[in-house]
């Protein structure tokens, strides 16, 4: 009887009766991250900032700056704000990748890559780049 109550109570999570933990929204709106493609690494040590599109004004206002860590990575810009917890509005990411070159005693030939797009509600947003010291791809990552 034991037995058979222990199985009943462990299939009440499929059956849709159990509570549900409710989810949370990510504290971060979005998240970076750098491919050195030369390399096939991680691209860590650059400096990243981000700045966020003032409409009224038509200048762009800085939000922060951060650095790539050893998995060339930055997955904690901009936290989640507001009545709802989204940050929306035009957004454009500067990567300081002469220095990161300079490093590496390697010419190149874009001293900073910038990657402007546009947060329209409370989703997570990726945006990556691949890097090489003569060129770079950028796209909507997950």
């Amino acid at each position: 009887m034991k037995t058979l109550l222990i199985t009943l109570l462990s299939l009440l999570p499929l059956l849709g009766l159990a509570q549900q933990k409710p989810q949370t929204p990510p504290a971060y709106q979005l998240s970076t991250h750098i491919l050195d493609i030369n390399q096939g690494l991680p691209a860590a040590g650059v400096t990243v900032r981000l700045e966020k599109y003032d409409p009224a004004k038509k200048t762009w206002m800085a939000v922060a700056e951060k650095t790539t860590d050893a998995a060339g990575r930055i997955g904690d810009f901009l936290p989640t704000a507001g009545k709802d917890g989204t940050q929306q509005g035009i957004f454009k990411l500067t990567f300081l990748t002469k220095p990161y070159f300079a490093a590496k005693k390697q010419e190149s030939f874009y001293p900073y890559i910038e990657v402007v797009f546009e947060l329209t509600d409370g989703a997570h947003y990726h945006v990556p780049i691949t890097l090489s010291a003569f060129g770079y791809s950028t796209y909507r990552g997950s």
